[in-house]
């Protein structure tokens, strides 16, 4: 990720996201750990280039506010859609889903993720080299 995209950024990068959950490099910075009704977290992840989360669902839905680069949000069974800064997605809960950044491109955004007594999120299995490809409608390199 370019220095320039880091300074430019409201929030500060963060750490390091868990392997275990993410292709590539993403970096999360919890804004809201938890409100006080322990129903939802924020969060700023950004995204180096070609990274991506798994497939994953959340028992109680999800909100992303893109707010740089370009990304990619893709739903179980549908086409992936290229998102950008000023987009917002709404994610049903259950619904299986992966986001992440252009193979070109950081991409960011705030994640709003409501919680339950399931927790935030259940991660799925990685989203495969060919499942990344296939949304870019070309071969890539990736990181």
């Amino acid at each position: 990720m370019k220095t320039s995209e880091i300074q430019d950024s409201i929030f500060a990068p963060g750490e390091k996201t868990s392997p275990d959950y993410f292709t590539g490099t993403a970096l999360l910075n919890v804004l809201v750990p938890k409100d006080e009704t322990g129903t939802f977290t924020i969060g700023n992840v950004v995204f180096e280039p070609g990274s991506r989360t798994n497939w994953h669902t959340h028992p109680a839905g999800q909100i992303l506010l893109i707010t740089s680069g370009t990304g990619f949000y893709q739903e179980k069974g549908k086409t992936a859609r290229v998102i950008t800064k000023g987009d917002v997605i709404v994610i049903p809960s259950q619904l299986e889903h992966w986001h992440g950044a252009a193979s070109d491109s950081s991409f960011s955004h705030i994640a709003i993720t409501n919680t339950t007594e399931a927790g935030a999120v259940k991660w799925l299995a990685p989203v495969t080299d060919e499942e990344y490809r296939n949304c870019l409608g070309h071969e890539t390199r990736f990181i």
